[in-house]
């Protein structure tokens, strides 16, 4: 196999891929856990405000499922071609 040979920095003897790919990944944990904080916060703090919300989320909900569930179908069978349906 040939694989050619990942660069390196002149200061850091580490390859620069290895690097950039650990500074990844803890930008996706450093990510996470300030997401779980923020749950935590708006579940513990804003509980009322999320509970009188839910009444206007299940009216929001019934136009959206409407729209998602009929897909590319409309429903409407009177706009078509009268001739070409059997």
């Amino acid at each position: 196999m040939n694989r050619e040979p990942a660069m390196t920095d002149a200061r850091h003897p580490v390859p620069i891929r290895d690097e950039h790919a650990r500074h990844a990944a803890r930008a996706g944990r450093v990510w996470w856990v300030f997401a779980a904080f923020a749950l935590f916060y708006l579940l513990s703090e804003h509980r009322a405000h999320l509970l009188g919300v839910l009444p206007f989320l299940l009216l929001l909900a019934c136009p959206l499922m409407h729209f998602f569930m009929h897909g590319r179908r409309h429903g409407h069978d009177d706009h078509g071609d009268k001739e070409t349906r059997p």
